[in-house]
């Protein structure tokens, strides 16, 4: 089911709209079992259901990011995952790759504490038990739904954790990791301050893209979880900058 599940969301990244009766089709099971798929990621507030089709519910913020290699962000998600254990507190930053991080958390992990900028996170994951949520203040952006300025910081210096992980828009040589938004930039530099390391999660195509905004982590960052699509050569970049490359 979580394979077909995957299926049905890159279908959807891809189309944005399907007919029920066409994923059964191209998918080669009833009708019965995709309206039962369709309805576990209608819960999770990814698709919508609108006479007869499958609508991915947005294209525009994280939802709709959550649904764009969603296969592969659960797998490096998972992997990250094998990082944490039962008690710990840790950072999460928005981000798709993020948010299906806490979520799998919650479901292999106990008495975890999670300090989030996300303010979609900490309701993505709400009513899941295991885990106590801990929302940073500040601005709140629509689309991002997540919490930046200056309040921020001031809310990350009342804690200290080993592991703090966090999304990324794009790569190069020169400017290293780099972000879309300076607000979100800034954000994650404020939280970075109160890790001991930080640890990016990202597909590898990222690595072929660049942001406007360099993240300036300089040594921070001591970790990449990604796929195994990631090129030797970026691989090589990163090694010679100390950085740890682990694909899923």
């Amino acid at each position: 089911m979580k394979k077909r599940s995957n299926q049905i969301l890159e279908l959807l990244a891809k189309q944005e709209k399907i007919e029920v009766a066409a994923l059964s089709e191209q998918l080669g099971v009833s009708q019965v079992t995709i309206r039962k798929d369709l309805d576990n990621l209608e819960q999770k507030g990814i698709v919508k259901r609108e006479h007869g089709f499958a609508i991915l519910a947005t294209t525009n913020d994280i939802l709709g990011r959550l649904a764009y290699h969603y296969e592969e962000k659960t797998i490096i998600a998972q992997k990250a995952a094998s990082l944490i254990h039962d008690g710990d507190t840790i950072m999460i930053e928005s981000g798709s790759c993020c948010a299906i991080l806490a979520d799998t958390l919650t479901e292999c992990k106990k008495n975890l504490t999670i300090i989030t900028n996300s303010a979609f996170i900490s309701d993505y994951i709400r009513r899941k038990s295991g885990c106590q949520i801990v929302l940073m203040g500040g601005i709140y952006q629509q689309d991002s739904q997540a919490i930046v300025g200056p309040m921020v910081r001031q809310c990350a210096e009342n804690f200290y954790v080993n592991y703090f992980f966090i999304g990324v828009d794009g790569y190069s040589e020169q400017t290293g990791f780099t972000n879309q938004d300076q607000m979100r930039a800034q954000a994650v530099r404020d939280m970075a301050t109160q890790a001991d390391q930080v640890i990016v999660l990202t597909e590898s195509e990222k690595f072929d893209r660049r942001g406007t905004t360099p993240m300036n982590l300089k040594d921070k960052i001591k970790m990449v979880i990604t796929d195994e699509h990631i090129s030797e050569e970026t691989k090589e970049v990163l090694g010679r900058n100390h950085i740890e490359v682990v694909t899923a």
